[in-house]
């Protein structure tokens, strides 16, 4: 804490840089970034030359931030698109953006390791219950779930994201998703039958995710297998 002397010679406390910047680095550590995206920013993610839509995801981004939390009135937004197009990568940028500018308390979670964590509680040499797995799903004032859907939809499956979902939209609580899975069906034209985010987490909490956040469709080719492509130094 350091005083600062106004001009007219009174005396106003203000937190000091070091310890701002110790609060931002503790919400970023709660925050559970997997190193793989621990870079991942607004800044940096590339929608030169590629497919308009990413740059248009991008703008819905950033106006998000620029607008949370008194514009986008409890709303998340959820990016859906193929793989390797930056979806994870634009929400990390949110994500991390929120902690470090607005100080929120936000948490990051894969949805298939977050139903590894769910079922693995039931196991009675487990010391962590289910309610301590998910209180801070629940509580996270910012929610990252990467990749909805993922997981082989079941009963117990689309139970436990009800749980989640339903929890999170009653308490008003902003949650931002990513999926591999498109939002409609193709056309009557189209090749083959594919599957749907509401075949995947069922169709009364695909309407859900509707009251809770702004689709985003993102097209593209697969930047991993592009400029993303692994190779030695």
């Amino acid at each position: 804490m350091q005083v600062l002397v106004l001009p007219d010679g009174t005396r106003k406390a203000e937190v000091c840089d070091c310890r701002h910047q110790l609060r931002v680095n503790r919400l970023i550590e709660r925050a559970r970034i997997p190193k793989r995206y621990e870079h991942c920013t607004l800044e940096n993610y590339s929608y030169q030359g590629r497919d308009q839509s990413l740059f248009l995801a991008w703008k819905a981004a950033d106006k998000f931030l620029d607008g949370y939390p008194a514009l986008t009135k409890e709303s998340g937004l959820l990016f859906t698109g193929s793989i390797g197009i930056g979806k994870t990568h634009l929400a990390t940028g949110i994500l991390k953006a929120l902690i470090m500018e607005k100080g929120v308390h936000g948490l990051f979670c894969d949805y298939r390791e977050l139903l590894k964590q769910v079922q693995n509680s039931y196991n009675p040499q487990v010391a962590a219950t289910e309610l301590e797995v998910l209180a801070p799903v629940f509580e996270a004032e910012v929610l990252v779930i990467d990749e909805l859907g993922a997981a082989k939809p079941t009963d117990w499956v689309w139970d436990t994201v009800a749980h989640i979902l339903n929890t999170r939209y009653n308490d008003k609580r902003t949650t931002i998703i990513t999926t591999n899975y498109a939002d409609e069906r193709p056309g009557a034209g189209a090749a083959k039958r594919e599957e749907t985010l509401g075949d995947r987490i069922g169709e009364r909490m695909r309407s859900r995710l509707a009251e809770m956040c702004v689709t985003v469709e993102m097209q593209g080719e697969d930047y991993r297998r592009t400029a993303g492509r692994a190779r030695f130094a």
